[in-house]
């Protein structure tokens, strides 16, 4: 019994430990004992909404090979929800330039296939130089206790870092391939790229988390490029007067041409070329010859150090630095598209996925989860709400008949919600969703890492008898009549046919 409570008294030990370690990475700040990685209540937005409406973009952002659309990040119901969102396309063979978010972020592939990169700050280049700064950290202060861990170094048949080791670098680079129904979960201030290598136009969603607390600026979104410039909005798109967030020149461009050189340890004809101001090729640019990077090892290399460093954590040994290393390397996608990940399942009305901290750790540090659901035609999702988090809705394909009802029974939105279009629901606010002629998909973004929902089932049935006088056969109707049906409803017209022919 001692041993039992010894071993989960270190776990808990290792989490809270490691919920320090990221926020301090990630500007997050400190935490009082027993306080979880959450949104501080100061920054949650008052959200007075009496009506909804369908949301499309407003204004567009060509580059040479693609383009951007972005949802007005001012838009009342955007402002309630703290977030900001955008729709991005990149063609084949389109790189997407190297850039970091004051917010994090969750990005959904819509379309096609293709590499994305990220470096993470705070994290060594790869597990070899995070072994090396420990082992020079032991050697000259003694204050490092961890002993060598042979499995974390890199194989030379494909590891999941670029092979560019050097000793004490401060920050993990890596590549990994995304494709159809992946989320992509990225931290405040983590640099990301993306490149298409298919033959069909990559499309994804992005929703950034503007209220988070790693976002100490403001509750606006805010992106800073690493290379390139951004284009002008095209002729005809609507403009938001109010927006400060359009990017210009990168980064770089804005420093002084001979003490850059000198940091860099480079000429300032280089110099030159990187700040650029002429560039007008925008964000997302075309490389002709094609990119070539090491690809992301198999999975189950990664799988495998996480049991481990989770195993190490549980029996006491060498957690503390382990738990540096396993926030390092976190999965930071995972497919939601795939039906058989589905966590709720109708043959015949349709299925329900989501993806949350406890599947996908890395969520817990980026504070949003996602739900991605398909309903056939003329099903029926039943009513719910959010507990604990706001939903934006995005619509992926087909439409379907949407109703949101919130604070004292007042109706706020209904009406259809079409492909393209997204829909914001604030936390509490009851809503339900009807296919129409042709089958409906979505994908929901949670701006929590662990969303809850709840519905009228769970209630007793002397509750249900009391609270709306009826009597107990009419309770039982209710709460019953969907037989094994949970969330998703076949429509009448399938039931009528289902038992016309039994």
């Amino acid at each position: 019994m001692a041993a039992s409570a010894s071993v989960v008294l270190s776990f808990s030990l290792c989490l809270l430990l490691l919920c320090h370690i990221s926020r301090a990475q990630l500007g997050l700040g400190q935490l009082g004992a027993g306080e979880p990685c959450a949104r501080p209540l100061g920054l949650v937005s008052q959200c007075r909404i009496e009506r909804l409406s369908a949301l499309e973009p407003t204004r567009r952002v060509p580059s040479e090979a693609g383009f951007t659309e972005y949802f007005d990040q001012f838009n009342e119901q955007l402002q309630c929800a703290g977030v900001a969102v955008r729709r991005r396309t990149i063609q084949p063979r389109g790189l997407l330039l190297p850039s970091f978010s004051s917010a994090p972020r969750l990005v959904y592939i819509m379309q096609g296939r293709g590499i994305i990169g990220t470096v993470i700050p705070g994290c060594p280049e790869t597990f070899q130089s995070f072994q090396q700064t420990e082992q020079q950290w032991e050697q000259g202060t003694g204050e490092c206790r961890r002993r060598s861990n042979p499995s974390s170094k890199p194989s030379n048949n494909g590891s999941r870092w670029q092979a560019d080791v050097r000793g004490s670098e401060t920050s993990t680079s890596g590549s990994t391939t995304s494709v159809r129904g992946d989320i992509i979960a990225l931290p405040a201030g983590v640099a990301y790229w993306s490149y298409n290598n298919g033959e069909a136009a990559v499309v994804a969603i992005t929703t950034f988390d503007t209220s988070s607390s790693a976002n100490q600026l403001d509750r606006q979104h805010r992106e800073f490029l690493l290379a390139g410039r951004e284009r002008l909005v095209e002729q005809g798109s609507q403009i938001e007067v109010r927006l400060p967030q359009i990017k210009g020149n990168n980064l770089l461009s804005g420093f002084e041409l001979d003490p850059l050189a000198e940091a860099l340890g480079v000429d300032r004809e280089l110099v030159r070329k990187i700040q650029n101001p002429d560039d007008r090729r925008g964000e997302i640019v075309l490389v002709t010859s094609g990119l070539q990077v090491l690809q992301a090892s198999r999975q189950s290399e990664q799988l495998a150090r996480e049991r481990e460093v989770r195993q190490e954590c549980q029996e006491g040994r060498g957690c503390q630095s382990n738990v540096l290393e396993a926030y390092c390397t976190m999965k930071i996608r995972q497919n939601i598209g795939d039906p058989s990940r589905a966590d709720y399942f109708n043959p015949r009305a349709g299925r329900i996925t989501t993806l949350n901290s406890q599947k996908l750790p890395i969520l817990r540090f980026v504070q949003m989860s996602a739900v991605r659901a398909l309903l056939r035609p003329n099903a029926i999702r039943s009513p719910h709400w959010n507990v604990n988090a706001h939903s934006i809705v995005y619509a992926l394909r087909g439409y379907s008949r949407v109703q949101v009802v919130g604070h004292r029974g007042q109706t706020v939105f209904v009406g259809e919600l079409r492909q393209g279009q997204l829909l914001v629901v604030p936390q509490y606010f009851a809503m339900m969703f009807q296919a129409q002629r042709e089958t409906f998909e979505w994908v929901s973004i949670k701006t929590n890492d662990n969303a809850m929902t709840s519905a009228l089932r769970g209630m007793p049935v002397e509750v249900l008898m009391n609270s709306y006088c009826i009597s107990r056969e009419e309770a039982m109707q209710l709460k019953f009549n969907r037989g094994n049906e949970l969330a998703l409803f076949t429509s009448k017209i399938e039931r009528e046919a289902i038992r016309t022919s039994v």
